[in-house]
């Protein structure tokens, strides 16, 4: 793809983005990078092998797509330093700030401007991230496009045509890389307390999530047939899926997400 893309903000998810899309073959010189945090600049720098800056005018004067990389408590504020700009320029916006609406970048950046929100989430530098993308009324088909491809280069990608879901789309696939690694923790450190040794508990603990979720992708089949299939009646796995169930594991998996869709939406209402 030939389009030059500013990414205003390049911290971890920013990161995981760019990442991906060398990895996919784009061209170096088509992605300009802005961060003010030095440490965080020049990490990237350095890891990328990337000119990284501090202006996010430059790095935007440069290119016909933004991607806005900062956080919510501080998009308001960016936004209005590139309104000039963003107005004379009329590049395709994109943001991946959790709980910021396409109409609030919108209207920070002047009005009238093609939006496309998307989450997508920290395995994107692998390649194996997932994103749901949300478009505004004024992007075009080859603006959605242009979206589409930038997020393929870094994993799934699902339009969603309903931008209220977007904050459920946080709730599960933006922050669900979090909840996956802390049932990896819980899980190795039960092994642990029963006196396997780290390096074994760890491997095993890994490896089943991989192989999990690699049956889960590959088979097609539901994951509460395959569940039910690694099931004996009163075998071990039986066991432990009890205590799962008895200890109220599908509820507090609805509270987890019921939670951080609220805050989604809260971080709307605080940043407008």
């Amino acid at each position: 793809m030939n389009t030059s893309i500013a990414f205003i903000g390049g911290g971890n998810m920013a990161r995981c983005i760019i990442g991906g899309l060398l990895k996919q073959g784009f061209k170096k010189s088509d992605l300009h990078v802005s961060e003010p945090y030095a440490p965080t600049r020049e990490a990237l720098a350095e890891e990328l092998a990337l000119s990284v800056v501090d202006d996010n005018l430059q790095v935007a004067q440069a290119a016909r797509v933004w991607l806005f990389a900062v956080k919510p408590q501080v998009m308001k504020t960016v936004c209005a330093q590139l309104r000039e700009t963003a107005q004379s320029q009329r590049p395709l916006i994109i943001s991946i700030a959790a709980g910021i609406t396409a109409e609030q970048l919108d209207a920070w950046l002047g009005g009238n401007l093609p939006v496309v929100r998307v989450m997508p989430n920290t395995p994107a530098l692998l390649g194996a991230g997932a994103s749901g993308l949300y478009a505004n009324e004024r992007v075009d088909a080859a603006q959605k496009n242009i979206a589409e491809l930038l997020f393929q280069a870094t994993g799934l990608c699902t339009w969603i045509a309903d931008e209220g879901l977007m904050d459920t789309v946080t709730a599960l696939s933006g922050s669900g890389p979090a909840y996956v690694f802390l049932l990896c923790e819980a899980m190795q450190a039960a092994a642990e307390q029963q006196g396997l040794p780290t390096d074994s508990a760890r491997a095993l603990a890994v490896q089943t999530f991989v192989g999990a979720a690699k049956m889960l992708d590959e088979s097609g089949e539901p994951a509460d047939v395959l569940r039910q299939r690694v099931t004996s009646p009163n075998g071990t796995t039986f066991a432990a899926v009890s205590a799962f169930e008895q200890g109220g594991l599908r509820e507090l998996v609805q509270t987890a997400l019921d939670a951080a869709t609220a805050r989604g939406k809260t971080l709307s209402q605080e940043n407008d």
